[in-house]
């Protein structure tokens, strides 16, 4: 079978490789935990296991490329991720988001980061902000900040492991880094200011062929030294790909994972960087208007380490016992991460019970950000919350009077990461299939006891 497309497809919290075929079907997957590493004698900071993320990778490439022909490879990454290179490898291994000790720079950093009229990055905590991670760098590791020649996103770190080629591309850079000026297309005056632009390779589009395949990675692999390196994207500009192929704006995308991200292609709201609204850039070098909060993580706060499946009468019956959840049970993004998570009344104490709430939280908060984002058009739910219908159903019946509908699980940021390597090329729209509306008597009450609560 020729063609296939091997995605990378690091996440915060799982990372996997997906090998699609010439039609965009899945013919293998393999995942794993995504766990950074802890400060050590020799590093100060939580980083990124980048090493176990490579071993993976060439494990799984060499398990693929014995059963089927691989023709290309693209990545996608979250979004706060970035390498300090020399060209012999990295300067320093890359910083986790999550690190805690952003705060010995965050005073110096804050009176040197551009505008949010400028980048439209809101000021997020720890490592939210890219830009803080090399500012962290030179301040505390002078030595190897001289000695670096580039600074790689995550994706395009990858892409010049497996290749040959440095790269800068726009979705990485435009995801809330500061480094970016979404308006003009070019880097921020913060980049110019602190001397960094030499640290920025070539700007280069997420579906432009980088080279091929370096001949060790093809010795240790089994793959074709002629297999192409595609550029690649940030993940939730990927999740955008094959709606921005298949439809013309306005719509707005509810990518979900670690993070809930809602990317309202074609809209025109202002933007509040309190409520953490910021502008992503999509594969186009287009501003996207973007709400989020930390979705993923909070439901796994709620519903537990085991959660089971809700379904109607479970929902119900947490809008029955007038249990409310409220605001943040994450303090990383998000217009509430400064608060405390609370619940408020009886807490759930089945395991279906728990996932009921932490279901109709999660669509209470999407709801909350669609309306403060005006998003536009259809909403598209894809991701992980796409997986069970508890999330669609709940959201479907807040948002009444608008079109919700739920891309297939093989949809999202690695099937958008695939059509990037054929960009040029037709390809067959997403099956999108209505969310089922849920009864869910006294909704609307609820609904306005939780958000008169915030």
């Amino acid at each position: 079978m020729n063609g296939c497309v091997a995605v990378f497809d690091l996440g915060k919290t799982n990372i996997k490789v997906v090998l699609f075929d010439r039609a965009g079907a899945v013919l293998a997957e393999r995942s794993a935990p995504n766990t950074p590493l802890a400060p050590d004698s020799e590093w100060p900071y939580l980083r990124l296991d980048t090493e176990g993320a490579w071993a993976f990778l060439i494990g799984a490439l060499k398990e693929f490329g014995a059963r089927f022909s691989i023709e290309a490879i693209t990545t996608t990454t979250h979004g706060c991720a970035g390498v300090l290179v020399r060209n012999d490898g990295p300067a320093l291994p890359p910083l986790d988001y999550e690190f805690d000790g952003f705060a010995a720079v965050d005073a110096d950093y804050d009176a040197a980061r551009p505008s949010y009229d400028e980048s439209r990055s809101p000021h997020l905590s720890r490592g939210l902000n890219l830009g803080r991670h090399i500012f962290y760098y030179e301040r505390n590791f002078p030595d190897e900040f001289k000695q670096a020649t580039a600074f790689l996103t995550y994706a395009q770190y990858f892409g010049w492991r497996l290749g040959r080629a440095m790269a800068s591309e726009v979705t990485s850079l435009g995801a809330h880094t500061d480094l970016w000026r979404p308006n003009e297309g070019d880097l921020s005056s913060m980049v110019d200011r602190l001397g960094w632009r030499r640290l920025f390779p070539p700007m280069r589009k997420a579906w432009d062929t980088l080279g091929t395949l370096r001949p060790q990675v093809a010795a240790a692999t089994g793959l074709s030294p002629d297999v192409r390196i595609i550029c690649g994207a940030h993940d939730s500009n990927a999740s955008l790909v094959p709606h921005l192929l298949s439809r013309r704006d306005p719509f707005t995308v509810i990518s979900t994972g670690t993070w809930v991200i809602i990317m309202a292609v074609g809209g025109t709201a202002r933007l509040d960087p309190e409520a953490d609204m910021l502008a992503n850039v999509d594969v186009r070098g287009e501003p996207v208007p973007t709400a989020r909060f930390m979705g993923g993580r909070e439901f796994s706060v709620l519903a537990g380490d085991a959660p089971a499946d809700a379904d109607e009468a479970d929902v119900a019956a947490i809008i029955s016992s007038g249990a409310l959840a409220l605001p943040a049970f994450s303090d990383q993004g998000g217009p509430f991460a400064s608060r405390k998570g609370v619940i408020v009344g009886e807490p759930p104490t089945t395991p279906k019970a728990r996932t009921a709430l932490a279901t109709l939280y999660s669509a209470l908060m999407t709801a909350h950000m669609l309306r403060r984002l005006e998003a536009p058009g259809d909403l598209i739910v894809e991701g992980g919350f796409a997986r069970a219908p508890a999330f669609a159903a709940v959201l479907a019946r807040l948002m009444a009077s608008r079109q919700v509908v739920v891309a297939p699980i093989s949809a999202g940021a690695a099937a958008g990461a695939a059509m990037l390597a054929h960009w040029d090329e037709p390809h067959p729209p997403p099956q999108l299939e209505p969310a089922r509306t849920w009864d869910l008597p006294g909704l609307e009450p609820h609904q306005d006891r939780w958000e008169r609560a915030l």
